[in-house]
C-alpha cells in the first residue's frame, strides 16, 4: 500500500514555510491511514528517511443551498480530509515546491539579462 497511497501536496503559504524553515511537508493523505503507513510511503515514494510524521484531521464544513426561488433549503456538508505533517531528516528534501522555484531564479536571470542590455 505503501507505493499506491497518493500522497497529495498541501500547498499553502503554512506549508511552503514549514518546509524552507523546519524540513517538515505536509500532504494530504487518504481517510483511513495512519503514522505508520504514511511513514513508509513518503520514505518509498521519495527516498528519505522520516523523523516524524503529526496526524490532523480536518471535519467537513456545514454548507446549505437555497434552490426553486429562495422556497427549498437544502443542507449538507463539505467533504472533510486529513492531513499529514512529515518530519524529515536534516539535509534530505523532497521537491515539491521546485518548479516555483525555478521559475523565480529563470525570472530574476531574465530580468538581470534586460537589465544589462
Amino acid at each position: 500500500m505503501s507505493k499506491t497511497m497518493t500522497l497529495q501536496p498541501a500547498i499553502s503559504e503554512k506549508a511552503y514555510g514549514l518546509s524552507k524553515s523546519g524540513n517538515v511537508y505536509v500532504f494530504k493523505v487518504p481517510a483511513g491511514s495512519n503514522k505508520l503507513t504514511v511513514k513508509k510511503a513518503v520514505e518509498d515514494q521519495f527516498s528519505v528517511s522520516v523523523n516524524k510524521v503529526n496526524i490532523s484531521h480536518s471535519p467537513g464544513k456545514p454548507k446549505r443551498t437555497v434552490r426553486k426561488g429562495g422556497r427549498r433549503v437544502v443542507k449538507g456538508f463539505q467533504k472533510g480530509y486529513k492531513k499529514a505533517y512529515v518530519g524529515v531528516k536534516q539535509g534530505d528534501i523532497i521537491p515539491i515546491f521546485a518548479s516555483e522555484e525555478d521559475e523565480k531564479a529563470k525570472g530574476k536571470t531574465a530580468k538581470a539579462k534586460r537589465e544589462a542590455k
